[in-house]
């Protein structure tokens, strides 16, 4: 049989005073005098108390746990970002709970209310669908939220955000490309009609155009089958020979994963990146380190992001005052990319 928890008035049995002088005397309340704080406090350690949670968060209206909501756990981009999350919010004793949309809007309001029910102190959101036609919806969610990369184009005031800068990442992806050499450059793409998605092709656009280079629509790959987006690596894997065919020499994916799915088709037809094709991926994830050969890509720094919403939802919580902010990505070269050959001029 598990033994008995410890409570209030076992301390304050053996100590000889009432229950509400041992419950003073744990939160420190100046009523009772330094000397019987800390004698009650020795003996609580002694007796191996344990406050209770739950009543605590009664008592202070906090609950000390912060929700977060991802599209999938599956996906190592948000494993990064929550690694960032939970290193300010751990010194900060605050505790971590997941929750999952899998980039469904509906499942994405249902998680938000869940841990708006459960009161955590703050809530944060990443890749929102959420756009100002849902106010109605949101309107009593009284918690402080931030959004982490949110994908809707008109996001609700009412919520703070931290993102990246997509077309910034973009115009880095081609700019390198064109300055190996590579006139004909490709882009390809995921469906779900996102914000992010939106933004890179506009900036694989502008670094297009800057360059004086053409736009062919053949050199634009998007899987919009459904306009439901399913694996990365499957719409890599997909998409990849339509722009070979195209006869682009380098192309830029919308992140590393669709560049994982382009490496592998490259490798079943045959093609030699970076000697045929020239690959460049978003993100920086980790696993873009280590296939063959490592991805040349736009980096987020995803550490920085977790730790930037997890102090401004703290800040929030806190009742300070904070701004908006949007990172920008920087580019690492690696050996998915070359210069153009002159074969291929």
């Amino acid at each position: 049989m598990s033994k008995r928890r410890v409570s209030i008035e076992d301390i304050a049995r053996r100590a000889g005073v009432s229950h509400s002088t041992v419950s003073r005397a744990l939160r420190d309340n100046p009523l009772i005098s330094p000397k019987v704080r800390e004698e009650i406090k020795q003996l609580a350690r002694e007796m191996s108390y344990v406050p209770n949670a739950i009543a605590q968060s009664l008592l202070s209206s906090r609950t000390n746990t912060i929700g977060v909501v991802v599209t999938s756990i599956a996906d190592p981009f948000f494993a990064e970002v929550v690694e960032g999350i939970e290193q300010v919010a751990r010194p900060a004793g605050l505790s971590v709970v997941l929750s999952t949309s899998h980039r469904d809007l509906e499942q994405e309001i249902a998680a938000i209310d869940n841990f708006h029910r459960r009161r955590v102190d703050g809530i944060l959101v990443a890749d929102s669908r959420i756009s100002k036609q849902h106010t109605k919806q949101l309107i009593q969610i009284a918690v402080p939220t931030v959004l982490i990369n949110s994908q809707a184009e008109d996001q609700l005031e009412m919520f703070h955000s931290v993102a990246i800068d997509d077309r910034l990442g973009a115009k880095l992806a081609v700019e390198h490309l064109v300055s190996l050499g590579h006139t004909s450059i490709g882009y390809l793409g995921v469906g779900d009609r996102s914000r992010s998605n939106q933004q890179r092709l506009e900036g694989y656009r502008i670094a297009l155009a800057e360059a004086g280079l053409p736009q062919i629509d053949d050199w634009v790959a998007i899987n919009d089958e459904d306009n439901i987006r399913t694996s990365d690596v499957g719409t890599g894997q997909k998409m990849l020979s339509k722009l070979f065919t195209a006869e682009v020499t380098g192309i830029f994916c919308y992140n590393d994963m669709v560049t994982v799915g382009a490496l592998l088709a490259c490798q079943e037809l045959g093609i030699s990146v970076p000697r045929d094709l020239s690959l460049v991926g978003f993100d920086g994830i980790a696993l873009s380190r280590f296939v063959t050969p490592p991805l040349t890509t736009v980096s987020q720094p995803m550490l920085e992001i977790g730790c930037s919403a997890m102090q401004m939802l703290l800040d929030l919580v806190q009742g300070k005052s904070v701004e908006n902010l949007v990172l920008s990505p920087f580019l690492v070269t690696r050996g998915s990319s070359t210069a153009l050959r002159n074969d291929h001029k």
